[in-house]
């Protein structure tokens, strides 16, 4: 008892129980940058909050604004931030004394809880005025504004994360319709080369030089460059679609930019990727994963105090009038600490305590987790884009020497010094290296929105 006292005295000045919150500092080893090595990657600047300036592309940038500003996920994640943020108040609430006004007026033959001559009926009003106050000794209110501020700067990087995935799929939705569209002109270029052959062909047989096998290759050559139209004009409107509903809108509301665009976005200089320190500062998922453990922290401080007992300054008035009773006015009021205490009956609340340390503990795991996840990610996406680059120039150099190839079996196929076959074999090989390269630029420019995307930029 003498203990108790002590503390109370103590804790008149201020003080809370469960233990003091310190955040996490976990450290990249790899500090001066990341361990895999792409092309095109400046290591030493890093990521700037709205990365997709750096393609230098104002339908880009003007596109993402919009889903920021209209996207219906962002729009959730702000009302939910709103919902955290009035809970917040909530809690604050409880350091205002809590105050309760009652009134009423009854009739009857025992109204007010008067009894009266048989068939005596009355008028009776009463009235009442609480106040109470807790003495927050342990800190238990400190602890419970402490855990609604760290839930709502959770769903606050929440509501970031969402932002950096809303800024990556427009970018990436508008990437693939400029790409899908790229591969559409070069679809329908290879379809005008091979109808091309076929008119050279078909002119050949009438002239009895070329037999009919040769037509009918060149026809089927014609036939296969047309069937790869529509597959890239579908995945194409998907993208397009895709944009549209990214930007809040429905299927009919596809930006007239988007639909012409032909050139696939490109940044204009090396990506600033930064360094694994950085990036751990700069996540979103990270600090909510952050804030929640801060916020479990807390609550073990919310059930440790109820290991201590709950001290409440309060105060109340009634009053009792009744019309047809002589002297019936009455008030009474009283004042006065109320005390609350679970002693010596305290295994509920230890209990509590020790829920709460294990979620305090699993937190603190999905923290470690979430930076690991974090590193591997970015660690990931330079490495598949760095591969994608590499393929990306081998890929161009095929397509260039196809290119030249075929240019040199047409011009030695209308000199007569090589047969129709190697024409075509040529051109064949030209179709399928421009068809290949340009899927390459697709899953190149998607891979680079996924290593901006693990990069977590989007917010500021």
């Amino acid at each position: 008892m003498r203990k108790l006292l002590s503390l109370i005295l103590l804790c008149t000045t201020g003080c809370a129980v469960g233990p003091h919150y310190e955040p996490p500092q976990p450290v990249v080893k790899s500090a001066g940058g990341y361990t895999t090595a792409a092309l095109g990657i400046d290591g030493a600047a890093d990521l700037p909050d709205h990365w997709w300036r750096l393609y230098d592309d104002p339908v880009l940038d003007g596109l993402i604004a919009r889903a920021l500003a209209a996207n219906t996920d962002l729009r959730v994640a702000n009302a939910n931030l709103a919902k955290a943020d009035a809970v917040l108040g909530e809690a604050r609430a409880g350091r205002l004394p809590a105050t309760e006004l009652s009134g009423g007026t009854s009739y009857g033959d025992a109204a007010g809880g008067i009894a009266q001559p048989a068939g005596g009926r009355q008028w009776t009003h009463s009235g009442g005025l609480a106040l109470s106050w807790e003495v927050d000794l342990s800190g238990r209110v400190g602890r419970v504004i402490g855990a609604a501020r760290a839930d709502a700067e959770a769903v606050e990087a929440v509501r970031d994360a969402v932002r950096v995935t809303v800024a990556a799929e427009t970018a990436r939705a508008y990437g693939d319709a400029c790409a899908f569209g790229a591969s559409t002109a070069i679809a329908v270029t290879s379809l005008e080369t091979a109808e091309e052959s076929l008119r050279i062909v078909t002119a050949q047989q009438k002239a009895g030089s070329v037999g009919r096998l040769e037509v009918e290759r060149a026809a089927g050559d014609v036939a296969t460059a047309r069937a790869a139209i529509p597959e890239v004009e579908g995945r194409r409107r998907v993208a397009l679609l895709e944009l549209a509903a990214l930007l809040g809108g429905q299927p009919g509301d596809v930006p007239a930019a988007a639909q012409s665009c032909t050139r696939i976005p490109a940044p204009v200089a090396a990506l600033p990727v930064g360094e694994g320190n950085a990036l751990l500062r700069r996540r979103p998922d990270l600090r909510e994963a952050e804030r929640r453990l801060a916020a479990d922290t807390a609550r073990i401080g919310v059930a440790t105090a109820d290991l201590y007992p709950q001290i409440r300054l309060g105060a109340g008035g009634n009053f009792l009038r009744n019309d047809d009773v002589k002297g019936s006015d009455s008030f009474s009021f009283s004042l006065g600490p109320l005390l609350s205490w679970s002693f010596p009956n305290m295994a509920v609340a230890r209990s509590r305590v020790r829920q709460a340390e294990a979620q305090g503990d699993a937190s603190l795991a999905t923290f470690d987790g979430k930076v690991i996840g974090a590193l591997k990610e970015v660690e990931q996406a330079l490495a598949r884009y760095d591969a994608g680059q590499r393929r990306n120039a081998a890929l161009t150099e095929a397509r260039d020497r196809a290119q030249t190839a075929y240019d040199l079996a047409q011009a030695r196929y209308r000199a007569g010094s090589v047969s129709l076959l190697d024409t075509v074999i040529a051109q064949q090989s030209l179709i399928e290296a421009r068809a290949t390269l340009a899927a390459s630029e697709q899953q190149l420019g998607s891979t680079r929105i996924d290593l901006f995307k693990a990069l977590g930029g989007g917010w500021s």
